[in-house]
């Protein structure tokens, strides 16, 4: 059984309206639509003055290990139209960014990449909107 994961409320709504836009109005692969589905399934759903500081929520600025080669990188989590690589924004439809949305610090997290199993460490939650009072970001 899967781990888990925490989601505020307001980005369960947000995340099931872009379920549903790209779903009827966007051609192309729907494999990540219907991952994205099955992790908001097993969410445990909180409202957003609730949710604990140390959750990935949507816009969280994480640092995340690489627990096979170290490697130490930064991302914050965004919606498809925000993704920038090289500003560090990666989408939630992407499938790093399922693979965090709402893990905690110091969790363990598989993502699943080509050739294999890549495990990740939640190293630290930098910035989570909610725990800053913005509960609406």
């Amino acid at each position: 059984m899967s781990k888990a994961i925490f989601i505020t409320r307001r980005d369960l709504e947000r995340l099931e309206k872009l379920i549903q836009i790209e779903e009827e109005f966007k051609a192309g692969n729907k494999l990540p639509l219907q991952e994205l589905k099955s992790e908001l399934k097993r969410a445990l759903i909180a409202e957003p003055q609730n949710i604990p500081a140390d959750v990935i929520t949507m816009r969280s600025q994480v640092l995340l290990k690489d627990m096979s080669s170290g490697e130490e990188m930064i991302f914050t989590l965004v919606y498809p139209e925000e993704a920038d690589m090289l500003e560090g924004k990666i989408s939630v439809l992407a499938p790093i960014g399922m693979a965090i949305l709402g893990y905690r610090e110091k969790d363990k997290v598989e993502w699943a990449i080509p050739g294999g199993i890549a495990l990740l460490k939640v190293e630290k939650i930098l910035f989570q909107p909610e725990a800053s009072g913005n509960f609406d970001l």
